[in-house]
Parts: C-alpha cells; sequence; structure tokens
C-alpha cells in the first residue's frame, strides 16, 4: 500500500500504526516530528500534481480539513479517496478503524483500543460552560456539532454557542464578554493562542490555556487527551463536587 494523507491527525494515525505506507502528507503534518515523506502543500491547497506523482493507492482526506474540488480532481485521475467525517467522540473511532483498516489494510491498532479505554474512564470532572475561541481578528468560535465541543461535555465543560446555526461562527467581543460564560477556553490552534494573546480580551474570566492537538485532532493523542485537558482546565476553572463518568 501507498498512502497519502491530506490531514495531520490520519498522517499521525497511519504513522503510529503502520508508517511504512505512508509516502505523501502535508506540511502541516508535524506528528510525528521525524516523518520522512514527501510534503505536497497544506490542507485547503494541496498539490494535486504531486499527489498523484506518488501513485497513492489510497488519499486519505476530511470533508472539513479538505475542499471537495480537489479531492474530485484526484478521483478524476482515478485515485481512491477515502473521506472521513468525524464530528464526535463515537464517529472518531468509528472512522478511524475504517481508515486504518479498510481504507489502509492495517490491523486494527491497539492504541485505539486504549483511547476508548482512556475516554470510558474519563471523568466529568467539571460543571461549566465556556466559550471556545478558535480565532481572532475576526473572533471565532466553536459552535454546533464540533468534535472538540463533544470531547469537551464528556468533561463537563458546555460549549456556550454550540445551538448556534452555524459549526464555527463569527461572534464580536462584546457579545463573547457577555455571553455568560464561566472561563474562556483557549486552544493553540488554529490560532496560536497563548498566555499573552488570547486571556487579555476577556479580563473577568479564567483563562484555560488548551493543547489544540489534544482538543481537535483524532489519532493517537486521543489516548492522553482526557488527562491533558483535565489538567488544563483545572487551572483554570476547580472541578465539580463528586465527578461523574463521562457520557
Amino acid at each position: 500500500m501507498r498512502v497519502v494523507s491530506l490531514v495531520p491527525s490520519l498522517t499521525e494515525a497511519v504513522a503510529a500504526t503502520g508508517p511504512e505506507l505512508l509516502v505523501g502528507a502535508t506540511d502541516w503534518c508535524e506528528h510525528p516530528a521525524d516523518l520522512d515523506v514527501i510534503r505536497v502543500r497544506g490542507t485547503k491547497n494541496p498539490d494535486l500534481a504531486a499527489v498523484a506523482a506518488l501513485r497513492p493507492d489510497v488519499v486519505l482526506a476530511n470533508e472539513e480539513e479538505n475542499r471537495e474540488p480537489d479531492l474530485a480532481a484526484l478521483r478524476a485521475e482515478g485515485i481512491e479517496v477515502l473521506v472521513t467525517e468525524i464530528r464526535t467522540l463515537p464517529q472518531a473511532f468509528t472512522e478511524l478503524e475504517r481508515a486504518l483498516v479498510a481504507g489502509c489494510g492495517l490491523p486494527r491498532p491497539g492504541w485505539l483500543d486504549d483511547a476508548a479505554d482512556a475516554w470510558r474512564e474519563a471523568d466529568r470532572a467539571f460543571d461549566a460552560a465556556a466559550i471556545v475561541p478558535i480565532w481572532r481578528r475576526p473572533w471565532m468560535v466553536l459552535g454546533r456539532d464540533t468534535f472538540a465541543g463533544d470531547l469537551l461535555l464528556r468533561l463537563g465543560v458546555r460549549n456556550v454557542w454550540a445551538d448556534h446555526p452555524e459549526r464555527y461562527p463569527r461572534i464580536d467581543l462584546d457579545r463573547l464578554r457577555a455571553a455568560g460564560a464561566d472561563l474562556v477556553a483557549l486552544p493553540d490552534e488554529p490560532y496560536a493562542f497563548g498566555a499573552a494573546d488570547g486571556p487579555e480580551a476577556f479580563p473577568d474570566l479564567p483563562a484555560a490555556l488548551l493543547s489544540g492537538r489534544h482538543l481537535t485532532w483524532y489519532g493517537p493523542s486521543l489516548t492522553e487527551a482526557p488527562a491533558v485537558l483535565t489538567a488544563a482546565l483545572a487551572r483554570a476553572v476547580p472541578p465539580a463536587a463528586g465527578p461523574s463518568p463521562a457520557p
């Protein structure tokens, strides 16, 4: 098998399971750090000629990360494209197995079972409502039906904008500040929020600085994500009394 991945999460998943299969990946595929494959530009602007030149048996993509015209162009060249759709944790486990086992011909990886166990045992440790920005200039936040929102909810953190009709709405800063949240959760990707860039916009709210990889990636990072996210959230808001199992 020859696999090109156009999604950083899926690149890491294949690299952790069958690294010999990977022949191409995007410039944004940073895990594992020593990944040595041909780079085919970004998720939104892949070099289609370079992908085709790698003669892949399958190209791994995602309906949110990648543009349909690019995927259609690859299919027109006779290339098989496997497109994942991942908006909840159960979907992540199902789609990862489909991509790795059905798509790449690999055995079901042990880390996938470890990740399922980690989330099954995770506590719903908090009882808090959060604003979750993903960009600024303009401000954009998590809205409805997002993978990151599902992970946070399983830890007891409700997304204030979860009922918004858009998945990633633009909300002006005054409305964000007036939303009645208990905290602002600031992941370091896609926008690189950090201690000096983000919390100052919400002076009346505690800020939780979150690892974007553990909040938004679906792959081996899911194994440690419950512990990593819980620790980061606990530095901003106290856990609720008497934690209960996550849904």
